[in-house]
């Protein structure tokens, strides 16, 4: 499944437009590819990668035991065992000088292009991050979608004492495949102290009758975006401090428009637990963001200036965290809008 040609091609002239001095871009398997060309491939150790002049057609360069496979809105070049592909690159570039090169690059490949374009790459973050960040309606709603089915495990997975983590793991990952998912990213069923780990996946404890229990999913939908979304279950009488982790996560959600910083929405969360006596247990960035990628720009953290913008996407998600005992998280992906944010999850944020 993939969006019309015609997006794919305007988002490699928009590259060209915000090439600024670089004399080209190459981009290898990844999801910077496939945004780019909506193909996700792997070569393995053969190279493989669009070559983005500064004007003109892009070429993709592919071996030719996968070029007939591929199917990409622009020329595809193909190359046999023994033959040199930096040297086609460097055809479809010419004397390119600083080039740009994706983020998955892998260094073998880096350093032949050097060589054989007679240049020294920089990375094409800059160039991306302005075309990644700010989501296209398209990709905001293949988001939405991935969004609202994720919300419908929730509704429907069982969590309970008497289960472990693990048989709540393999429920929840038939459910999202059956919410029309393609793939299951993660999954993370974290009871009673495990809970305290953010980054627990699921073990072979029995839930407790009084437990607290963090359940946060994630799947591929659609073209290749993502889902992501967590939620904290109390089997017993929920923490005294439950609600002070429900109202930062709200009034971080709340504070998300225009104009504002990443920092600012991280702030709104962090001083609000932080009053409230929780400060050192929250141990972790407010969010990410979210799209052909699980965590890309922009990153809701202390020290990240960056100025919001309609389309920007990302998750809303502080937790706290006490050692030994138990945590609690809360997460919703949203996206800017115009005077906002939409919140893309819709699911009782704890239960």
């Amino acid at each position: 499944m993939k969006f019309p040609d015609s997006v794919y091609v305007q988002r490699v002239e928009k590259a060209q437009q915000l090439m600024g001095e670089l004399g080209g871009l190459v981009f290898g398997p990844s999801a910077e590819l496939a945004y780019l060309t909506g193909a996700w491939e792997d070569t393995h150790e053969r190279f493989s990668g669009l070559v983005i002049p500064r004007a003109g057609d892009p070429v993709y360069v592919a071996p030719a035991v996968d070029a007939g496979n591929l199917s990409v809105p622009f020329p595809v070049q193909g190359w046999q065992d023994g033959e040199n592909p930096y040297a086609l690159v460097a055809h479809v570039l010419g004397h390119a000088g600083t080039f740009g090169v994706g983020s998955a690059l892998e260094a073998s490949h880096l350093l032949a292009l050097q060589d054989e374009l007679h240049g020294a790459a920089q990375l094409a973050t800059p160039v991306l991050k302005e075309l990644f960040m700010r989501k296209s309606p398209e990709e905001v709603a293949q988001l939405r979608e991935a969004a609202h089915a994720i919300d419908s495990v929730f509704g429907q997975v069982r969590i309970e004492a008497g289960r472990t983590e693990a048989e709540v793991a393999a429920e929840l990952h038939e459910l999202i495949l059956d919410s029309g998912h393609t793939e299951v990213d993660f999954v993370i069923v974290g009871s009673g102290p495990n809970g305290a780990n953010p980054h627990h996946s699921f073990s072979d404890r029995v839930i407790q009758p009084d437990d607290v229990v963090v359940v946060d999913i994630g799947g591929t939908w659609g073209v290749g975006y993502h889902s992501d979304c967590t939620r904290t279950f109390s089997l017993g009488e929920p923490p005294a401090w439950l609600p002070v982790l429900v109202e930062a996560q709200e009034l971080a959600v709340q504070a998300v428009r225009p104009g504002v910083t990443a920092a600012l929405i991280d702030a709104t969360a962090r001083d609000h637990i932080s009053a409230a006596g929780y400060g050192e247990y929250f141990i972790h960035r407010t969010g990410h963001g979210i799209g052909l990628s699980l965590h890309e720009e922009p990153f809701i953290m202390a020290g990240n200036e960056l100025v919001l913008e309609p389309g920007m996407t990302f998750s809303v998600e502080p937790g706290i965290y006490l050692p030994g005992e138990c945590g609690a998280r809360i997460e919703d992906i949203v996206v800017v809008t115009e005077d906002g944010c939409e919140r893309l999850n819709r699911s009782p944020r704890h239960g």
